[in-house]
């Protein structure tokens, strides 16, 4: 069974940085994608980044390009999601999610999921 558990979220001031990490198991992810989405107060949750495990392959919304970094670490099996310069519309729980097929943005895509973490930007 894939278990997916967040960890890196919290407070912070807009401009400031903070880095997410995925804890993944259960499973060998060598031909997954791993995610990372986001979904604020009365919105749909919405594609962050991606990357693919076997090529590091990486996805961007456009809204973050720049600022945030996706990565993984074979060993460890982690994703981490580094955000930087981070605005107060990046204020959403973020979810770490796993999809078994292809490089793909829709949430309805993904297997398996994360319980999230918080991230607040204030102004």
């Amino acid at each position: 069974q894939v278990q997916l558990v967040e960890s890196g979220g919290g407070l912070v001031q807009a401009g400031g940085s903070l880095r997410l990490s995925c804890a993944a198991s259960g499973r060998t992810f060598t031909r997954y994608t791993l995610g990372w989405f986001r979904q604020a107060p009365g919105k749909e949750r919405e594609f962050v980044a991606a990357i693919r495990w076997r090529s590091a392959t990486t996805y961007y919304v456009d809204s973050v390009k720049g600022r945030f970094t996706i990565s993984r670490d074979n060993v460890k099996n982690m994703v981490y999601l580094q955000m930087n310069s981070l605005k107060p519309e990046d204020t959403a729980v973020y979810y770490c999610a796993a999809d078994a097929n292809g490089l793909r943005l829709r949430a309805a895509d993904y297997d398996y999921w994360g319980q999230g973490t918080q991230v607040t930007v204030s102004s």
